[in-house]
């Protein structure tokens, strides 16, 4: 599965759904990449054996460049139109992100939580998490970006957000919904002090654990979630108390490896030069990251003052 969620496993910047690897070397002019290993057999889609598919050959723009470099003249330099850049990525993950920052607002102002409405108010947002996942599974599932199905997404995920945080806020914790926008603010700027300064190396062994470590974490919270939908009450606990605040914290944890996943992406995405729709995949994989931290902090924040 070529999903961006962290509950699966990463999709690469590919034209043919192939994924980036770890351990390629960059087309000419590109930015130098780590050289430690990768964990895909196949290698960067953007350089692979015959090489890079990005990089085009100088003769195919200026037809003269064969007879320019017999007489001693160099040939022009690949051009750099069409290709991702960090500009990009920034752009698309503010217009993702701002989509679903208005629509959580625009719940939250407008779908009361009160005891007459919060069943009907909850309701709407359940749905809208629904058409969320769906729409999130499809461009998963593409061979290219949908800005517009990334923008829906956000969306009604944003909906989402805005009515549980409301009911957090206002039910459970005042503030709460600050305190995780704070945290998640906080675990994305140190993933990336720590990825640019080196301390994080996103390598094989890197991948493997993340990836074993979020299976085993979403497999546990699907039994937890039949337990209780079955058996009523917390389930196994996983989700409440002393447990809760445990699982918590590792969900907290495995947001910021997948972080790391997400900007080693992006790195190579410009470094091997993706094409620049493909951006959008990067603004789609670092919102539902984010959104996956900001929901780890909101569960933790209500549990702990639930414990009070």
């Amino acid at each position: 599965m070529r999903s961006r969620n962290p509950v699966f496993s990463r999709r690469g910047f590919s034209r043919d759904n192939g994924y980036a690897g770890f351990n390629t070397a960059p087309q000419a002019g590109g930015p130098a990449v780590g050289t430690q290993g990768g964990p895909y057999p196949q290698g960067a889609p953007y350089a692979p054996q015959g090489g890079n598919p990005y990089a085009q050959n100088p003769y195919a723009q200026n037809p003269y460049a064969q007879q320019d470099v017999q007489y001693g003249a160099p040939p022009q330099a690949p051009s750099a139109a069409g290709r991702m850049t960090m500009d990009d990525v920034v752009t698309r993950t503010a217009s993702t992100l701002g989509v679903l920052v208005v629509t959580a607002a625009l719940a939250w102002a407008l779908l009361p939580v009160d005891d007459a409405h919060i069943s009907r108010s909850y309701g709407l947002g359940v749905g809208a998490a629904l058409i969320a996942m769906v729409l999130g599974f499809v461009q998963s599932f593409k061979r290219k970006a949908s800005p517009a199905l990334i923008l829906s997404y956000a969306a009604f995920e944003g909906v989402f957000l805005g009515v549980v945080s409301s009911v957090v806020d206002n039910r459970i914790a005042s503030g709460a919904a600050m305190q995780a926008v704070i945290g998640t603010m906080a675990v994305f700027a140190a993933v990336l002090v720590a990825y640019k300064a080196g301390w994080i190396r996103v390598n094989r062994r890197f991948y493997g654990f993340v990836m074993a470590a979020a299976l085993g974490f979403v497999l546990l919270m699907v039994v937890n979630t039949l337990f209780a939908v079955f058996g009523g009450g917390d389930g196994l606990g996983f989700r409440s108390g002393a447990l809760g605040v445990v699982f918590g914290v590792i969900g907290v944890l495995l947001g910021a490896c997948f972080l790391a996943l997400d900007f080693k992406q992006v790195e190579d995405g410009v470094a091997y030069g993706a094409p620049r729709e493909e951006a959008w995949l990067a603004a789609f994989g670092l919102t539902l990251t984010l959104v996956w931290i900001y929901m780890e902090f909101l569960r933790l924040i209500a549990i702990l003052n639930s414990n009070d």
